[in-house]
C-alpha cells in the first residue's frame, strides 16, 4: 500500500503546518485542502503564510473533492460534523481517515459515519503555534501519533510512516495508541482549561498554586482513565508539569488563545468528556466539573457585552 493522494481539512495551526510538507512532497495537485464558500473564497484570495511565507496550496471546493488514500482532519472538534460532511466525496471504500483532533471522542464519531475500518486513531504533540487571521507562526512543528484501535502493525500504519518519512514529518506509531492518546488528553484537559481560566503562559505552571490546580485537575483525569482501562499514572502527571515548566515561558497553550481571541474552546470536549465519564462510571469529578462551568461562564457572559461572538 502506498499513499499517493491526501485530503486535509482544516488549514489552522495543526491542518497548515502538516499539509506544506506533505504538498512539497506529493506535490500540489496531490494533496488538496477542502473548504466552503466565504472560507474557500478567502484562502485563495489572501493565502496562508507559515513564519512570514505565504505556501502555495491546492484549495478545493468540498463538492469537487476527488477520492483520497488518506483524509486527514485537522479542525477543531467544534467542526468535527461538518467535516465529516465535507469529506464525503474524497472519502472511497479503502481511504484511510486520521484525526488529530484533541480529545478521545472524534474517532468514534468518525466511525459512525464511515466505519471503524476505514478510521486509525491519532493526535499531534508539541506543536508549538500561534494562528492570528492567515498568519501562522511556529517553533516547532511537532510530530504525528497514529495506530490502529487494537495497536496492529500493518500495511496501512507503514504506508503512513513512509509518508511522514518522506515528507520529513517526525511521527510515532507506539505500542499503544490509545495510552498515548489519554496522555495526550490529560495535559489538555488539565493545562489548557487552567491556563485559560488563569490566563497563564507556560511560566506559570512553574507557580506552586498553578502546579497544585494541575494535580488536583490532574487527579481526576487519571481515575477516569483507570475506569476506562487506561494505565494513567501520577507519575505521567508529574512529567507533564515538568514539561510545561521547560516550553517557553510565554508559549501560550491552544485554548489560552481562543479564550483571548473569544472564540468558543474545547471546553466541553476536555472537563465536559472527564464529567460525563465520571456520572458514567459513578465517580465524582468536582474540580473538572467547576472548571467547566466557569469556562462555559466565561464564554456565555461575553456573549452580553459582544453578542456577534
Amino acid at each position: 500500500m502506498k499513499i499517493n493522494k491526501v485530503t486535509v481539512i482544516g488549514a489552522g495551526a495543526v491542518g497548515a503546518v502538516i499539509a506544506e510538507p506533505l504538498t512539497n512532497y506529493l506535490g500540489k495537485e496531490n494533496v488538496q485542502i477542502l473548504a466552503e464558500g466565504e472560507r474557500l473564497e478567502r484562502y485563495r484570495k489572501d493565502g496562508l503564510y507559515l513564519n512570514g511565507k505565504k505556501v502555495d496550496f491546492n484549495y478545493v471546493d468540498a463538492s469537487q473533492a476527488q477520492e483520497s488514500d488518506l483524509i486527514i482532519i485537522a479542525t477543531k472538534n467544534l467542526q468535527l460534523k461538518e467535516a465529516i460532511r465535507m469529506m464525503k466525496k474524497a472519502c472511497g471504500p479503502d481511504t484511510l481517515i486520521l484525526s488529530l483532533l484533541n480529545g478521545i471522542q472524534s474517532e468514534r464519531d468518525i466511525a459512525e459515519v464511515y466505519g471503524e475500518k476505514n478510521v486509525l486513531y491519532g493526535f499531534v504533540l508539541s506543536l508549538n503555534s500561534i494562528h492570528v487571521g492567515n498568519k501562522i507562526e511556529y517553533t516547532n512543528p511537532g510530530a504525528i501519533f497514529f495506530g490502529e484501535k487494537d495497536d496492529s502493525k500493518n500495511e496501512r500504519t507503514k504506508a503512513i510512516a513512509e509518508l511522514c518519512e518522506g515528507s520529513g514529518i517526525k511521527y510515532s506509531n507506539p505500542d499503544s495508541i490509545q495510552l498515548e492518546q489519554w496522555k495526550k488528553f490529560l495535559i489538555n484537559v488539565t493545562f489548557n482549561t487552567l491556563s485559560a481560566l488563569c490566563r497563564a503562559t507556560y511560566g506559570g505552571f512553574t507557580i506552586d498554586v498553578m502546579q497544585t490546580l494541575a494535580r488536583k485537575t490532574g487527579a481526576e483525569v487519571i481515575e477516569i482513565a483507570n475506569a476506562e482501562g487506561i494505565p494513567l499514572t501520577q507519575e505521567m502527571l508529574e512529567y507533564d508539569i515538568k514539561l510545561m515548566c521547560s516550553h517557553d515561558p510565554l508559549g501560550k497553550t491552544s485554548m489560552l488563545q481562543d479564550m483571548e481571541a473569544e472564540r468558543k474552546s474545547e471546553n466541553d470536549w476536555f472537563c465536559g468528556t472527564i464529567v460525563k465519564l465520571g456520572k458514567v462510571h459513578g465517580i465524582e469529578t468536582p474540580v473538572c466539573q467547576l472548571l467547566q462551568q466557569l469556562v462555559q461562564g466565561t464564554e456565555e457572559s461575553r456573549k452580553i457585552r459582544n453578542p456577534e461572538n
